[in-house]
Order: C-alpha cells, then structure tokens, then sequence
C-alpha cells in the first residue's frame, strides 16, 4: 500500500455500450491500476503514485453473462435461442452465477483500490447494496437483504413473495475490484424467464418500474445511486472528462 489515501472517483456514464467493449475498458483500468500497486512495491514512500478510481455507468444490449461459479445450464437457451430474442453470452470473470444486462438497466462498475478506502470485501459488497437500497427507499420502496444470498430484495423480511432488483457479482485483486451491480430500473424483466437468474429458481426478479408503477426517470436513479455512494465510501468524484480507455 502506498502513503497516500486517494479518495477520489473518476465517473463516466458511458451511455449504451456493447457488453465486450465495456469488459474490455475495465480489464484495462484493472491492470493498470494494480500494476501502479506492483511497482509501488519496489519504490520508496516518497516516489509511489497514488493509485486511481473509477465508476462506470452503462447500460447494455441484451446480454447474458456467467459468473466463474455458475452453471451453463442455467442458461435456458441455446445459439438460436439467443439469436431469436437478440441477445449475446459471456463467461467471464466475476463471482456468482448467470444473470441478465440489457436496456433500462443500470449497471456500475467500480474500479477501485480498496486500500483506499477499507480493505474488507463483504463490507464492500454491502456498501454497494447500502446504496441501492438508500436509493430505493427514496422512491418509497422499502428493501433489504436475505441472509445467505447477494443483492437487493423486495419483500425481504416476511418473504411471501421476494423479488430481486439488483444483482451483484465481482472480481478482486490485490484489494482492486472490477465488475459490480445491476440494478432493474425500466428493465423488460421477461428477458429473466430465459436464465436460472443467479442460479435461484424459487425466487422472481422485478424493477423499480414495476414496484411504482410507472416508468422511472433514470438519469434521475443514476443522481441518487451517485449520492449514495459517494456518502457511504466517502468518496469524491472528480468531474472533470477522462478517456475510459485510457487510465489516469
């Protein structure tokens, strides 16, 4: 770890974007990030660079994608199923099961060196929940945990009819995460009927459309995830413009 705590954030809302190409940026600030940790191994305090961070907000085409710890088969379609509804699948790196990316969805993706900020990865996941449950009580819709399981729940306490609207899966290294949340704002929620959503079959996935009734302005939602976050990792973000394929 180097002397020096960097609490800000560098944002960008990269708008609608391929899921690969997003993959790709964030693989590269990653890298970049935990080489600067590397090499700051080998300096004196006085001579180590601060490390970076970054938030990434982007909504994707329809996409599947499968944690290092899922099953294939809780994909329910094959190539021509998933050319039928216009959707692609990934394997990839992160934690967790299957899930679904696609319009009206807000997906964060946090590039962060946790030395930064606390070096506890549970807390961290909670901390990213926090925020989404905070922005969903701002909207009247009350949500929590359900112990065993990641994510944020409807109907989380008396569990008559639980209901996810946000998912969560990441990758860590050296204390420098990747991946993030999903969270269902406008989302068509039947593109879900096609996967074993995070490997659970007994429970329903839902939106914030849904639990309010009407469509929701989400550059809106995006404001108040911000927020949150920023309140809960003491964060500062850093509005000036950076190129996301090109760590700072």
């Amino acid at each position: 770890m180097n002397q020096f705590i960097n609490k800000k954030v560098y944002y960008k809302d990269l708008g609608k974007k391929d899921y690969r190409e997003t993959w790709d940026i964030q693989e590269k600030l990653f890298a970049d990030t935990i080489a600067i940790k590397i090499n700051n191994r080998n300096l004196e305090a006085s001579s180590q660079q601060i490390t970076p961070n970054y938030l990434l907000f982007v909504e994707h085409p329809h996409v599947y994608t499968l944690g290092k710890s899922g099953k294939p088969e809780n994909l329910l379609l094959d190539a021509a199923g998933l050319e039928k509804f216009g959707a692609s699948y990934y394997p990839i790196n992160r934690g967790g099961d299957i899930t679904y990316h696609g319009p009206g969805q807000l997906v964060g993706y946090p590039v962060l060196d946790l030395d930064n900020f606390f070096t506890d990865i549970h807390q961290y996941l909670r901390f990213l929940e926090e925020a989404v449950i905070a922005t969903l009580e701002d909207y009247g819709v009350e949500a929590g945990r359900i112990e065993g399981l990641t994510g944020v729940w409807i109907d989380h306490i008396h569990q008559r009819h639980p209901r996810k609207i946000c998912a969560l899966g990441v990758k860590s290294s050296r204390w420098v995460t990747m991946h993030g949340f999903a969270f269902n704002l406008n989302t068509d929620i039947s593109y879900f009927k096609h996967i074993v959503p995070c490997g659970i079959s007994d429970k329903a996935v839902t939106s914030l459309h849904l639990e309010v009734g009407k469509p929701v302005d989400e550059a809106e939602v995006k404001l108040k995830v911000k927020g949150h976050l920023a309140r809960l990792f003491s964060m500062d973000f850093v509005d000036q413009p950076w190129s996301p394929e090109k760590s700072q």
